[in-house]
Order: C-alpha cells, then sequence, then structure tokens
C-alpha cells in the first residue's frame, strides 16, 4: 500500500542550534516574487560555508510543523545516483513503484507529483541539498526516450528548494528563483556566538565576540565550528583570537574534536571539494593554482591584470593540477582567455566572487578560504607563489599612475601580501614591489604613510638582509626622502649624511647608488635652508655625471634641473629659467613629451618664469601644461591637481584675484576627495584659497577661513612648522584688516 500523508522521504536534518533568522529565510518564504508571478522553485546559492543547508531545514521544518505539506522529500543531491536514489525510495513509497529498477522508479514519482483531474492534490516539497552539477539533474542516455529531467514537475501545489554552491546559469530560469546566500551581518554574527555559548553557560565580553566574528569574516560554518571549540576547550575567546592569528595555526588546529549541527565536513574539507569540482571544469587543472596565487593577495579585490598576467599565467601552466582531462606534464602555454575562464570557474563553485565588469577589483575571496588555500601549502611552495604574486603585481603595476584607484587597490595588494608572506619577499633581496609600494603611497601624497612605510622597510631589511645590504641602504635613502617630504628636511639631512658615509664605506665614491644619495643629501640641504649651497654642491656633483655619465644620462638631466631649481632658490630666478629652458630641449630630444621627467621641467620652468616676474606667461604655461597633465596622467593624478593649484596661484599673481579664489574653490573638493581633507596639499589649497578670497575684497571670509584652517594645521603639522606659523600671521593680518582683534 503507497504510504499516507503526511509523508517524509529521506533524512531531514535537525534544525541547527542557536540558528538566526536572516533575510534569505524572508525570502525563502515569499509566496510571490517582485512581478506578482507564485514562487514554486528556489535555489539557494552560496560559498561552503554560509549556512545553505540550515536555511533549507528550517524553511522545511517550518512547513512541515505548520501542516502545509502532504509530502517531504529530502535528497542530498552531491551526484546524479543518490538523487535518482531518493526519486526511487519515494516512488516505492508513495506510489508502488518497482524496488528493483531504480531509474524507473524515480520517473514514476516524477510523473507522480504532476497533479491529475479528479485526483486528489498533493502539497509537496522536495529538497535537492547540496546540487554539485546542474548536469547531475539531467539523466543523459544513449535512446533518446530514456533521457529526461530530474527537476521536479511545475506544479500549484509543489515547491522545490534547492542548494548548491554552483552559479551556472543552468540552475535558473524556467520558472527558478535564485536566491544568493551571503554571510552574516555583524549583529547576526554576534548574536548567534552570545546565544551558542550562553546555551552552555559561558559568557564572554561583547567586544571580544564582535571582533571573533569578523576575524572568522562573519562566515556562520566558522561561527559554528569556532563556538563548538570553545565550548569543548574551555578557552577564551581572546585565546582563541590570538590562535587564530598565530601563522603557525592551520585551521584544522582550530576545528572542534565534534562537529556541531551534523555537519559533515570542516571547514578547510568544504573548500577542498568544491576547489577538487572547480579543477574539473574547463580549463582542466588551473583552478587550484589560480586559488593559490589569490590566497595571497587583497580578499577584498585583486585586479584581473594582475591574475592574467603574463608572470601569472606560467605560474598556472607550471602548476597544472593533474585531472582525468589534463596530464601533470602537460606544461602547455596558458592564454589570458583560459585565466579568465579559470576566474569563472571558480566563481562558479562560489570559491571567489568574479566580477568582470569591476576590474580593479575583479577578484573578492573570503579570507578563510584564503588562509584554508594558504595552509595547505608547504612554507618552501608558500615562498615562492608569494614571489610570483609580488612579480605578478609589479608586471600590473603602471609606470605612471593615471588611475589612482587602481594604484590604491594594487597598494592594499602589495601590503596584504606583506602579511600572509613577508619572509619569501626577503629572501636574498628586498622585492622591488615593497619600494613600488612606498613610492606609490608618496606619490599619491600620503607622505607620512610613505615615511613609515620605508621606516618599516628599512628595520626589517636590516634585520634580514644585514645593515649594508645594498637592498637595507636603498630603503634608507627612500626613508629620507619621503621623511623630508613629510616637513622633517632636518631630520632628511641627518640621515643622509650618515648613509653616504656609509655607501662610501660600502659601495665606494663612484657606485651609481651613492652619487644618488650624495643627490638627495644636496637636495635636501637646500630645502633645510642652505639654497646657496646646494647650488653648489649640484653644480660640482653635475660635472662629475657628465664626466661619468655622459650629457643625456637621464641622472645627467636630473642634475641640471636640481642646480637651476637651487639657482632659482638662491635669488637668480632669471638664470634658473634660462637653465631650465636649455634642459626642457633636451628632456623633449630624449625621453619624449609626456615623459615625467619632461612634463615636471616644464612645471618648474613655468615657476620661474612667474617667480622672474612674468606672471601672465607662468599663468599661460601652467594652462598648457594642465591639458598634458590631464590627457597624460589623469585628472585626479596628484601632479595633475598640483598644476591646478599652481595655475590658479599665477592667475592671482597676474592680477586676477577673483580668477584665483573661484579655481581654489573649485580645485578643493578634489583635493579633499583624491587626498582627503588634512593632507598637508589640501591644507595648503586651502591656505590660498583663504588668502585670494581676502585679495578679492573678502577680509572677513579670509580670517574666518584662516581661524578653521589653524586648529588643523596644529593637528597635522605641529605648533612650530612654518605653514602654521604662516597661517597665524595670515590670520592676525586678515582680521586686523576685517575690523577684528587679533588672535585669542
Amino acid at each position: 500500500m503507497p504510504a499516507e500523508w503526511p509523508h517524509q522521504v529521506g533524512v531531514l536534518p535537525s534544525r541547527a542550534q542557536s540558528f538566526q533568522h536572516r533575510v534569505e529565510a524572508d525570502r525563502l518564504r515569499a509566496a510571490v516574487d517582485d512581478g506578482g508571478a507564485a514562487v514554486l522553485r528556489q535555489v539557494l546559492a552560496g560559498m561552503g560555508g554560509v549556512g545553505k543547508t540550515q536555511l533549507a531545514a528550517d524553511y522545511a521544518h517550518t512547513a512541515w510543523d505548520a501542516g502545509g505539506l502532504d509530502v517531504l522529500v529530502w535528497v542530498t543531491a552531491s551526484a546524479r545516483s543518490p538523487v535518482v536514489a531518493g526519486y526511487a525510495q519515494a516512488g516505492i513509497e508513495l506510489c508502488r513503484a518497482d524496488p528493483d529498477d531504480p531509474e524507473q522508479a524515480a520517473r514514476s514519482f516524477l510523473a507522480w507529483l504532476t497533479p491529475k483531474v479528479g485526483q486528489r492534490p498533493c502539497r509537496w516539497l522536495i529538497v535537492l541539498d547540496d546540487v554539485a552539477d546542474p548536469d547531475d539533474l539531467v539523466v543523459n542516455s544513449d535512446d533518446p526516450d530514456n533521457r529526461y529531467s530530474l527537476w521536479p514537475p511545475a506544479s500549484p501545489y509543489g515547491r522545490t528548494l534547492v542548494t548548491t554552491r554552483r552559479r551556472d546559469a543552468a540552475l535558473t530560469g524556467e520558472g527558478r528563483r535564485l536566491v544568493e546566500v551571503g554571510l552574516f551581518t555583524e549583529a547576526e554574527a554576534a548574536a548567534y556566538l552570545t546565544t551558542s555559548l550562553a546555551a552552555h553557560g559561558r559568557v564572554e565580553p561583547a567586544g571580544q565576540l564582535t571582533a571573533l566574528a569578523a576575524d572568522l569574516g562573519h562566515l556562520a560554518l566558522a561561527l559554528a565550528q569556532a563556538a563548538a571549540h570553545l565550548i569543548d576547550s574551555g578557552e577564551t575567546v581572546a585565546a582563541y583570537r590570538d590562535l587564530l592569528a598565530d601563522r603557525a595555526t592551520t585551521l584544522a588546529d582550530l576545528a572542534p574534536d565534534a562537529l556541531p549541527d551534523e555537519q559533515a565536513h570542516s571547514l578547510a574539507a568544504a573548500w577542498s571539494l568544491s576547489l577538487d569540482r572547480a579543477d574539473r571544469l574547463p580549463p582542466a587543472g588551473l583552478a587550484r593554482p589560480m586559488l593559490q596565487l589569490t590566497a595571497l593577495l587583497d580578499a577584498n579585490g585583486i585586479p584581473e591584470e594582475v591574475l592574467t598576467s603574463e608572470v601569472a599565467r606560467a605560474h598556472l601552466a607550471a602548476h597544472r593540477t593533474a585531472t582525468s582531462q589534463r596530464p601533470a606534464e602537460d606544461r602547455a602555454p596558458v592564454s589570458r582567455r583560459d585565466a579568465v575562464r579559470t576566474l569563472r570557474a571558480l566563481d562558479r563553485l562560489s570559491l571567489i566572487d568574479h566580477t568582470p565588469n569591476a576590474p580593479h577589483q575583479a577578484a573578492r575571496v573570503h579570507q578563510l578560504i584564503q588562509r584554508a588555500t594558504r595552509d595547505t601549502l608547504p612554507l618552501d611552495q608558500r615562498d615562492q607563489y608569494a614571489r610570483t604574486a609580488a612579480d605578478a603585481l609589479m608586471a600590473a603595476w603602471p609606470e605612471i599612475e593615471r588611475d589612482t584607484n587602481l594604484a590604491q587597490v594594487l597598494r592594499a595588494n602589495a601590503q596584504a601580501l606583506t602579511r600572509h608572506a613577508d619572509h619569501a619577499l626577503y629572501l636574498t633581496d628586498a622585492h622591488p614591489v615593497l619600494f613600488r609600494t612606498g613610492l606609490s603611497l608618496g606619490k599619491s601624497g600620503q607622505v607620512t604613510a610613505a615615511a613609515d612605510h620605508y621606516q618599516n622597510l628599512a628595520d626589517t631589511a636590516g634585520q634580514r638582509l644585514g645593515p649594508d645590504h645594498p637592498g637595507t641602504l636603498t630603503a634608507r635613502d627612500s626613508l629620507a626622502r619621503w621623511r623630508g617630504e613629510s616637513g622633517d628636511a632636518a631630520g632628511a639631512v641627518a640621515a643622509l649624511e650618515q648613509l653616504v658615509i656609509d655607501r662610501l664605506r660600502v659601495q665606494g665614491p663612484d657606485h651609481p647608488d651613492t652619487r644618488e644619495t650624495r643627490n638627495l643629501l644636496f637636495w635636501w640641504r637646500g630645502v633645510s635652508g642652505d639654497a646657496a649651497g646646494a647650488a653648489a654642491a649640484f653644480e660640482q656633483l653635475l660635472a662629475d655625471r657628465v664626466r661619468v655619465l655622459g650629457p643625456d644620462h637621464p641622472h645627467t638631466l636630473t642634475a641640471r634641473m636640481h642646480l637651476a631649481q637651487w639657482r632659482g632658490e638662491s635669488g637668480d630666478a632669471a638664470g634658473a629659467t634660462a637653465a631650465l629652458e636649455g634642459l626642457l630641449e633636451d628632456y623633449l630630444r630624449v625621453q619624449g613629451p609626456d615623459h615625467p621627467h619632461t612634463l615636471n621641467t616644464r612645471y618648474t620652468l613655468a615657476r620661474w618664469r612667474g617667480e622672474s616676474g612674468d606672471a601672465a606667461g607662468a599663468a599661460n604655461a601652467f594652462e598648457q601644461l594642465l591639458a598634458d597633465h590631464v590627457r597624460v596622467l589623469g585628472p585626479d593624478h596628484p601632479d595633475t591637481l598640483n598644476t591646478r593649484y599652481s595655475l590658479a596661484y599665477w592667475r592671482g599673481e597676474s592680477g586676477d584675484a577673483a580668477g584665483a579664489a573661484a579655481a581654489y574653490a573649485e580645485l578643493l573638493p578634489d583635493m579633499v576627495r583624491v587626498l582627503g581633507q588634512v593632507h598637508p596639499d589640501t591644507l595648503t589649497t586651502r591656505s590660498h584659497l583663504a588668502y585670494w578670497r581676502g585679495e578679492s575684497g573678502d577680509a572677513a571670509g579670509a580670517a574666518a577661513a584662516y581661524a578653521e584652517l589653524l586648529p588643523d594645521m596644529v593637528r597635522v603639522l605641529g605648533q612650530v612648522h612654518p605653514d602654521t606659523l604662516t597661517t597665524r600671521e595670515q590670520l592676525t593680518g586678515w582680521q586686523e584688516t576685517a575690523g577684528h582683534s587679533t588672535v585669542d
């Protein structure tokens, strides 16, 4: 006899302990979609560990307990055979199908689900949990008559719910609604941990629980296993977080002795299964080495150009995983298209989020997937892959950073790589990506951050490579430069004087690095107040460079630039202008019109043209330069912003105070957006806006602007910084002009 209703087939998982209600649960229970159509087939998709099975089990339990179902079938759908077996069992129990013919029994059950005229309607729910491959829901046969779909039929009385890590287009359509299951919110994650621990008499500080939730990336499976570990071990949350932060600890070390909530796999095992499946997707064997590369970079977004670079593709070819489709010894080159298809394969298994229309952050990876992937790599292999990742970043890093957003993302990836595998970046030398990151910080206007970066680089290189290693000495060079750029010119001079002594001892007087350090020393002596001494030193340095390197060498041209600059600073503006005019001709001939050094020479020439008395000519030159800066570097590059700044200044100096004020007012929001509210260049822009506002007749507005600026100057630069003192003087002057009293 057929089983009586209501009837369950298959083992329905228990509700998860401390189950957290989520917005996805509300979407599942919605009777209609946004367009008003009935929702009968739903697909819960998401990465392994987000809680898809828990949501499906809660949905099924709720529907069953409410008396809204006659038949509930739960099938573990990890392959085609268990789906057929689950349907066959339902056919045997519900419609007396032949147990000796599972295929026919499965087909009989699917046919039975279709409502028949004159028969009592059956309210059913079929749950296909963990569908591994959309093709598993289609039975193919050489005989066309034996091909059929394992999707339950459409019925006004029936509902189908699928959980899967896959994102294939084949899973949607035909009346199926995709419900993306994401991570817990911060509040949901903290509430889960609080409730789980409280059920066992444990109370932990709320701040520690919130921090642990963030450490685990708000991932449901990780939170459940962490709670179980804490309960089993008796450790505090703080102690657990220390273990998690220790790179010597693997995720397997943190797994509980017994998995909670009837879970079948630990974190690492769950993702390993997904990776095995991704590796079988075309192009076969590339998913694993690609994921290993992404595991060393920034979880929040990796540029596609990094992962499809020639360096990355060589890595994929060299480390292709052996599969039934491709043997391990297959070392065929990997095309850019295949690298992109590999990212798509990882996305289809929810191991990464691949967003091609966001190329700067095309690949996002959950931090624990990264951790689990790194855990599988032996130290020597991790070091090798980290060097490869660093090389891939350098391959994608443009010499001229026209796109400030891309530069920021590349820096974030370099910093993530340093956190994950800094040992690898100092094996024989400090990897170039370490220097490129600091330079990018400084060029973006973050001069204090650049100085801090190079301080850490110099300290680390000294410890790992030795104090006299060329990489350590070069890091000290860069540290001195950015210390000076951040306002400490005297500190830069002191550091460079000691560095010249060390370079002479280690490398000798004619080594290129020694000459470059002397160049920096002379420059910062000039900045610190000795302009005439700097000019004399650069004159001697220029003679040496012509003798050793020749007249057209880039270092020789740079020495000419610096000599002209300090000649002007020492009072000879006309001589500086004449020297720069000749230098510009040589830069155009040797390096071309769009080279950064050529553009910088035009900038400096325009300035000294103004300083020599031709303010209108300077404004005109800066206006022409601005168009080329926008074209070559982009509108948000710091050099472009500085050109706008100088154009506004010389416009004011040529007699158009109102135009200067208007130009600074237009520039300021871009400075704030690109560099930040308290960046030194932003503060200087605010100062000049206030000044030209006063010069254009609004003394009260100038005084108010300087009064607002002064506290920021003090906070960022300090009480005795020259710019702070100038701001205080300007405030007093404009208050007096406007009829106010002196500063309080």
